[in-house]
């Protein structure tokens, strides 16, 4: 039998520590700076527009003449053609699809990579993620749109806010920012939080469209997910970023 405290046992402790926890870069000092005060306005702004909306959805018609003017225009302007896409969104970025996407680029990646740290943090965000709006739509117990005018099979789940679109805004933002914040490729970058940002805005309009919820619940998911992605920045600038006198640009990966 071996030996818990042997030699052998804290080296493989050290190597797996080592790769899951330890993925050094070096930065200026003012990109460091830089990171953790964009990470700071991030859960300011969304601290604060999250818990606007959470207080006043529990008021009585604060937030009801544009939760209904958004849902009326939208049944306004439905098409076969417009609903079948905002159906493959809702199934693509669902509960069903998303884990399975999740789970197969941190698990490949973790795999393929020297370091599994940034993996890690892609999945312990994207949990984190989950596991809060679980805890969030329980305490508000805010009711869903009528279902009339849900186009694609009754949900009696509560409403606020939208768990698609905060894992489709935590995934897919987070995981940009950790690819590219190795990588000196502003355009690439660039173009890559433009694609974020689309299969954002395309879940939450599949979601508004299809009658499942109401404007204010995905506007809290984005307000939500400012906050865990800038969190995930402070912890990654917190465990990663390395500066040394003298260094002018990161170590590319």
């Amino acid at each position: 039998m071996s030996n818990p405290a042997s030699p052998s046992n804290d080296t493989r402790r050290s190597k797996l520590y080592s790769r899951l926890f330890v993925d050094d870069r070096i930065v200026p000092a003012a990109t460091k700076v830089r990171l953790y005060v964009v990470a700071g306005c991030l859960i300011l702004l969304g601290l604060v527009s999250l818990l606007t909306l959470w207080w006043s959805v529990l008021q009585p018609e604060i937030l009801t003449a544009m939760d209904t003017a958004v849902q009326t225009w939208l049944e306004g302007n439905q098409s076969e053609t417009a609903t079948l896409l905002m159906i493959i969104f809702t199934e693509i970025f669902g509960p069903i699809a998303l884990p399975i996407i999740v789970l197969a680029v941190t698990v490949t990646w973790g795999v393929r990579s020297k370091h599994a740290w940034r993996p890690f943090l892609l999945a312990a965000g994207t949990l984190s993620g989950v596991i809060i709006v679980q805890i969030i739509t329980r305490v508000v117990g805010r009711s869903r749109p009528p279902e009339d005018l849900m186009l694609y099979g009754i949900d009696g789940t509560f409403s606020f806010p939208s768990g698609h679109v905060l894992g489709v805004a935590d995934f897919f933002i987070i995981l940009t920012f950790l690819v590219f914040s190795r990588r000196n490729n502003a355009g690439w970058a660039a173009v890559s939080y433009v694609v974020a940002v689309v299969f954002v805005v395309g879940t939450a309009l599949s979601r508004l469209y299809l009658g499942y919820h109401w404007a204010s619940d995905v506007l809290a998911s984005m307000a939500l997910s400012l906050v865990i992605v800038g969190t995930v920045i402070a912890v990654d600038t917190y465990r990663t970023a390395r500066v040394i006198p003298g260094a002018h640009r990161s170590v590319p990966e």
